[in-house]
């Protein structure tokens, strides 16, 4: 169907229609008030609300984490020396002998 040809018959229609007494005296004007009062579309506050909500989430997530890994267990054991680890881990791809012939 026309969108023109339906805009046009909704208007006339719209028109031969009378209206109605059970709407009160100025019930439109009240309504766009409290939506305009109550409702405003402020950018700040709607990212200010939605990054608190991320942020707090981060910190239950943080706080789950933190308890998991000291509750856990390690399955490997404790190693005293961090630098060695270190240096393990650094160097672990030089010390692999590579056969590159092939």
């Amino acid at each position: 169907m026309n969108i023109v040809e339906l805009q046009r018959r909704l208007i006339a229609v719209a028109r031969n229609s009378a209206p109605s007494d059970r709407v009160p005296f100025a019930f439109e004007k009240r309504i766009m008030a409290c939506l305009s009062a109550t409702h405003a579309l402020d950018r700040s506050a709607f990212w200010v609300r939605a990054l608190w909500r991320g942020a707090a989430s981060c910190v239950a997530i943080l706080l789950l984490l933190s308890v998991w890994s000291f509750f856990v267990p390690s399955s490997n054991g404790i190693s005293g020396d961090l630098s060695e680890d270190f240096e393990d881990t650094v160097f672990a791809a030089v010390d692999q002998d590579y056969d590159y012939t092939w």
